[in-house]
């Protein structure tokens, strides 16, 4: 009986946690030399509705992985400072906030105001960093309610990415 209960809770306690995921994938297009661009696959996986995760891109050629965040009212800067690593900080050469940030971007502050805007930063295998930003459609809805943005490449390279609304 005790085994019964056990491995029927262990069940639930499992349909749970795969309930709170969430996935989603998008596309995009890798701007080559001349008229070349290659295709991106994107993916993410969330545990808090689309607010944060995991993403994946790849190319024909190499993967990247890494977190993305969605800016919250509550989200706080400090949350966000393993995507400045290999970039600088705050990402202030590569604006997207309404003003481009300094250098001397704040270690601890609340970031204010929502703005339905995603960043990620991932990597591959090396040196390779992508480093990404993303405008929902629905920010409520987090990644699943779709929106679209770009990515840079360490190289100085563009992605332009599309996620659609689930």
């Amino acid at each position: 009986m005790k085994t019964t209960r056990l491995l029927a809770g262990m069940m639930l306690l499992n349909l749970v946690l795969v309930a709170c995921t969430t996935t989603g994938i998008g596309g995009g297009q890798l701007a080559g030399v001349g008229t070349h661009s290659e295709p991106v696959a994107f993916s993410w996986t969330s545990k808090d509705g689309g607010l944060s995760g995991t993403m994946t891109a790849a190319l024909p050629d190499v993967s990247y992985q890494g977190e993305f965040f969605q800016i919250t009212q509550q989200t706080r800067t400090e949350v966000l400072a393993p995507l400045w690593t290999h970039w600088n900080r705050g990402w202030y050469d590569w604006p997207y906030w309404d003003v481009p940030l300094s250098p001397a971007y704040p270690a601890t502050q609340f970031i204010t105001h929502y703005t339905g805007k995603v960043v990620a930063t991932l990597a591959a295998q090396g040196e390779q960093r992508m480093r990404c930003r993303f405008h929902l459609v629905q920010p409520a809805s987090g990644m699943s309610g779709g929106g679209e943005g770009q990515c840079q490449l360490s190289d100085g390279r563009v992605v332009r990415a599309v996620f659609p609304a689930k």
